[in-house]
């Protein structure tokens, strides 16, 4: 059982590592064509986060670290779209975790496309069409893609974390 004070540590280790991995990932030239997408480097700590923290604690390092990045590196527009990207995201890992027999692969997936349809909800209401929606397939591919390199290299982690928690 972790005492609160070394959960408050972990929580401000992790938001750190997410800001770093989205500092990371914001350096390096992925262009598919579609605007937003990208590999997902900090969704490793949201993933790695939920399965050995308690889910209101993971969700403060997601808000924390959208909030931040957006502020540090993006701007109010990349607030809103990551904050409806994350916090769906999040929600459909957290029910996916619960249900027996959904690997930590799985849930990442399952997050990696959620956190884009988030995405897509925010720009149909702000463009006040469903024109966006024509990029749903290939969100969804983006998703299923990076979510399974995620959950892979999630699930290395929580093997090494395991040992240390």
């Amino acid at each position: 059982m972790m005492t609160n004070a070394k959960k408050t540590a972990y929580c401000a280790m992790l938001t750190a590592l997410s800001m770093i991995f989205s500092y990371i990932e914001a350096l390096i030239p992925l262009s598919v064509g579609i605007p937003g997408v990208k590999l997902g480097l900090s969704n490793l700590v949201v993933v790695s986060g939920l399965y050995f923290l308690p889910a209101g604690w993971v969700l403060l390092v997601l808000v924390l670290k959208v909030t931040l990045v957006s502020f540090l590196f993006g701007n109010v527009s990349m607030l809103i779209y990551s904050m409806a990207g994350g916090v769906l995201s999040f929600l459909v890992m957290l029910l996916l975790k619960r249900i027996k027999g959904v690997s930590m692969i799985g849930v990442s997936m399952a997050g990696g496309v959620s956190h884009n349809i988030g995405q897509l909800i925010v720009a149909v209401a702000v463009v006040q069409s469903v024109a966006p929606f024509s990029y749903l397939p290939v969100l969804i591919a983006a998703g299923a893609v990076s979510g399974t390199a995620i959950g892979a290299a999630a699930y290395r982690v929580r093997r090494v974390v395991g040992r240390m928690v």
